[in-house]
């Protein structure tokens, strides 16, 4: 028998056609309709962002979704000057709270990670105008996106130069898939599937998006 074709949406009771995971779990569809795909300038929000994808490295995002709100807790919110103050005394205190991922690399990488950020601030102006540097251009997207054609989207020349630099410049749990999947949530790319009731609407929301800019920079230069 040949094998089932994979299913690209998913319609829920309430009728809406979502990206097959959307629909899996509610905090899934919650998570899929309110955030992800949507651009964001929020500096706290992009650092929770990185920090935790680079602690679903290895586990499923479902989990690390669960546990969101012990991470802020336990992260003081993911204020950048707040996390880049941890001590070894945080560490210690952090490997020894189950609502998180308890992983020594990973909770050191958060805090060294933090005070990377906070040179970026200071070099570009935002950790925002940063990171939308690497926005691909439109024409090098996909005409249309299918959950094949996202699955050969893991990592792309974008966020390969994106983890490049955060490498270069001191980051740490930043790989191009890592930093593909960031660039998913913040709205850099729109990988809502064509069909997604999300879709449209994210891409609305960027076309009405003011990418923000490198301190310094000329408004209107860049992709």
């Amino acid at each position: 028998m040949p094998a089932k074709k994979p299913t690209d949406l998913v319609q829920g009771p309430d009728g809406v056609a979502r990206c097959w995971w959307g629909a899996s779990t509610e905090a899934y569809a919650r998570y899929h309709d309110e955030e992800w795909g949507r651009p964001t300038r929020d500096d706290r929000w992009i650092f929770e962002k990185l920090c935790l994808e680079g602690f679903q490295a290895g586990l499923s995002w479902l989990t690390i979704l669960n546990k969101r709100e012990h991470f802020r807790a336990a992260f003081a919110d993911f204020e950048l000057d707040a996390v880049a103050r941890f001590t070894r005394r945080s560490v210690d205190r952090l490997l020894k709270d189950a609502g998180i991922v308890r992983h020594r690399g990973k909770i050191e990488s958060a805090i060294n990670n933090a005070k990377r950020a906070r040179e970026l601030r200071a070099e570009f102006g935002s950790l925002a105008a940063f990171v939308w540097q690497f926005e691909p251009a439109p024409r090098s997207r996909p005409k249309r996106l299918t959950r094949a054609v996202l699955g050969s989207l893991a990592k792309t020349p974008e966020s390969s130069a994106l983890s490049k630099e955060l490498k270069r410049r001191g980051w740490s749990f930043v790989g191009p898939t890592t930093v593909y999947a960031f660039m998913q949530a913040a709205g850099i790319v729109n990988d809502h599937l064509h069909g997604c009731a999300a879709r449209e609407p994210c891409a609305a929301l960027r076309q009405a998006f003011d990418v923000p800019r490198p301190a310094g920079a000329t408004p209107g230069a860049g992709g």
